[in-house]
């Protein structure tokens, strides 16, 4: 498999981004051999000593959608650990397609926990980021002390997903032009400037880079025989166990996630008290929309965590 590094060059003056970078070599965790480096990038921001809050992206974005919240948390007293994952960001990237699998990113997530050694994790997660860091909190709850869960889901293929994923699972395969600054643009509802959109283009300067981002989407399991169903059915079972502190923000526009808050309201015990809430004139990347809100409610609850 051929592992592409995206030149330092693409994310020079990203407007908002100027953290420093760091990196973990998961080429352990994969599932067929590399024969080099595997480097997951991340940010870590923040006093060592503080209360750690991980913040998981999704598709198509990277770390540098939480840049907002990233600086308001960590100085509101708390440790921020925003990885890119595979394929994305400043993380390596592979250019087949077929490298990607939900198991593989699960495998470099828990590789990346385990090296940096993280306990008593506050955990947001916002689409991919959510079914990804749902299944570690399942697999291991006793890292973590609570989770904000914003549009996402954790989906077992027993129910049809809406019109608006499907749309977006074609769109994903059969564009030509698959314009991520502009996705991200279109499912947010403020207007990002055009250095931000060139900015979440950065990490990608030819279409071969963008093979992890192409293919996520045909990674949600959508059916009950994928491969993955079983594994999130199990991982419900463990969640309806889950009873630290579990809130929902889901935001007011976003098509694909819509009600997706109920069901964790319903069935997660944590849920049970907690400050759930909508956020107002967000879109799907609510980490545009509505930062300030989002940073606050997590800084608000997380503090109670700790007392």
């Amino acid at each position: 498999m051929q592992i592409l590094r995206t030149p330092k060059h693409c994310f020079e003056n990203l407007p908002g981004y100027s953290f420093q970078e760091n990196y973990v070599d998961v080429s352990n965790a994969c599932a067929f051999t590399v024969g080099e480096e595997l480097r997951m990038h991340y940010v870590d921001y923040g006093l060592p000593d503080s209360p750690v809050i991980l913040m998981l992206h999704g598709e198509p974005s990277w770390s540098y959608l939480y840049r907002h919240m990233i600086n308001n948390v960590a100085q509101a007293g708390f440790r921020v650990i925003a990885p890119d994952l595979i394929g994305f960001g400043k993380s390596d990237k592979f250019a087949e397609q077929d490298a990607y699998t939900y198991a593989n990113h699960l495998s470099w997530l828990r590789e990346f926990l385990n090296t940096l050694a993280l306990t008593d994790i506050h955990l947001i997660c916002q689409d991919w980021g959510g079914l990804l860091g749902l299944r570690l909190v399942a697999e291991q709850p006793e890292l973590f002390m609570g989770v904000i869960a914003a549009n996402t889901m954790l989906p077992t293929g027993d129910h049809k997903p809406p019109q608006a994923f499907l749309d977006w699972q074609t769109y994903s395969q059969e564009t030509d032009n698959f314009d991520i600054g502009n996705i991200i643009q279109r499912a947010t509802q403020n207007d990002l400037i055009d250095e931000v959109v060139a900015a979440y283009n950065a990490p990608y300067p030819e279409e071969k880079y963008k093979a992890g981002a192409r293919k996520f989407p045909l990674l949600v399991p959508i059916s009950p025989d994928d491969p993955e169903t079983e594994n999130n059915r199990r991982a419900w079972a463990s969640l309806k166990q889950f009873d630290k502190p579990f809130i929902t923000a889901f935001s007011d526009h976003d098509p694909v996630t819509a009600g997706g808050d109920k069901i964790f309201q319903k069935t997660i015990p944590g849920c049970i008290g907690q400050s759930h809430t909508t956020m107002a004139n967000g879109g799907h990347f609510l980490q545009e929309d509505c930062a300030s809100a989002l940073a606050e409610l997590a800084i608000t609850c997380f503090k109670e965590n700790e007392r």
